[in-house]
């Protein structure tokens, strides 16, 4: 398996072989070594995409990815689509969801299907974000569709966008216990629908009143991505949030609790509540990588 090193010089193809190499083999020496040094020299600012299915995610991340290259910035998609029951593969590839160059070296698109996980994620989609944020300037992490049980995304993102569609109940959907505590963002799409889309926003602020206050106020923005309007602001708020997080120790703290939380999520799937508990307290040292303490307790379960 080639070196991050390498992936960085060489480009999409040997990432592209990288990523397959992971899916095959996620807990060989050479992809804990891997994981482990992109773990520890990450570069991009994660943005997690979620919502009901049909919101417009897609037409969203695809409306970024044009506006942020025009900027130079090299941007990463983890896209997670349904399964197919026969294949257990993904059911809609990257090319049929985003529209973007591939012979753009700048931007690099991954489906991954989610198989039976429930979550929103894809069960290898965390080593795909960590691998990619070592890559490039900006990963997004699209999911399948959330719901109540489909919060990985909170677990798994630096900034997580909530998009809700006027007219279709997901502002209801919003409200459920555990949705309305996942974003930091909120966009409602289709913001060119009139009274609908401004019914929408006004739904989603008023759940956010009666939601506990928390240190990054939730923004809430309204945009029609088709026609490129309400982009700009999106950005500058994202923008605003990366700084904010990088700003006394934040980030590092969000992302220490995500990784432990991986730890755990990983043991009690393929252990069960029972060898959880005989795992015991899982810590992880400041700044060391999740991969290799998965690995060894893992190996310490087994025997």
């Amino acid at each position: 398996m080639s070196s991050l090193d390498s992936l960085r010089s060489v480009g999409k193809p040997a990432i592209a072989a990288a990523l397959s190499a992971l899916e095959r083999a996620p807990e060989t020496p050479e992809s804990i070594a891997l994981l482990d040094a992109a773990y520890a020299a990450p570069i991009a600012h994660v943005v997690g995409l979620t919502g009901p299915p049909g919101v417009g995610k897609s037409t969203l991340a695809g409306a970024l990815i044009r506006k942020l290259r025009a900027e130079g910035r090299r941007i990463a998609v983890i896209a997670v689509d349904p399964s197919s029951r026969k294949s257990g593969g993904a059911l809609l590839g990257d090319r049929t969801r985003l529209q973007h160059d591939p012979e753009d070296a700048g931007i690099f698109v991954r489906s991954m299907a989610a198989r039976d996980r429930l979550g929103g994620l894809a069960e290898l989609s965390i080593a795909a974000m960590v691998l990619l944020r070592a890559l490039y300037d900006l990963v997004i992490l699209e999911t399948v569709g959330v719901g109540q049980s489909e919060t990985d995304v909170a677990d798994s993102a630096d900034t997580v966008v909530f998009c809700v569609q006027p007219g279709s109940g997901d502002s209801l959907q919003f409200m459920k216990a555990g949705i309305v505590e996942i974003p930091h963002l909120v966009v409602v799409t289709k913001s060119d629908m009139g009274a609908a889309a401004k019914r929408a926003r006004a739904d989603v602020e008023g759940a956010l009143g009666l939601a506990e206050a928390a240190d990054w106020p939730v923004e809430v923005l309204s945009l029609a991505a088709l026609r490129s309007e309400g982009l700009e602001p999106l950005i500058a708020a994202i923008e605003r949030r990366w700084a904010w997080l990088q700003e006394e120790g934040r980030l590092q703290r969000q992302r220490q609790a995500q990784a432990r939380h991986w730890v755990m999520d990983s043991l009690r799937q393929r252990f069960g509540r029972e060898g959880l508990k005989r795992a015991g307290e899982v810590t992880l040292p400041e700044g060391g990588s999740p991969f290799a303490r998965l690995a060894d307790l893992s190996r310490r379960l087994q025997r």
